[in-house]
């Protein structure tokens, strides 16, 4: 949910395999040129390592130059950074709890 009111993103569940694997459809609901691009797929997968679990993000479309894809891929490292923050420290990196200015 963006500050204002509207839906960002929409989607649907379409595996759960707990505790290794969500896989998920995702369309952008703000910005016109990139709902056009309709759903892609976002997958989340947990690999137990000795020590620790490999997490691994996943999003694909079916479609070259997308820029569903190319505006994900920005958004995804800082917003990882930000989850690895808040599960060792207790606090979310500060860029990633405010709505960019565009939206």
């Amino acid at each position: 949910m963006i500050p204002d009111g509207r839906v960002a993103d929409t989607g649907k569940i379409i595996l759960a395999d707990k505790p290794r694997k969500l896989v998920l459809t995702w369309e952008n609901q703000f910005l016109p040129e990139l709902k056009a691009e309709r759903h892609s797929t976002l997958t989340y997968e947990f690999e137990q390592i000795p020590s620790s679990v490999k997490f691994t993000l996943t999003h694909e479309i079916a479609r070259t130059d997308s820029k569903l894809i190319d505006a994900v891929s920005q958004g995804w490292p800082s917003l990882m950074s930000s989850l690895t923050s808040l599960l060792e420290t207790g606090h979310p990196l500060a860029e990633t709890t405010k709505c960019p200015e565009d939206m």
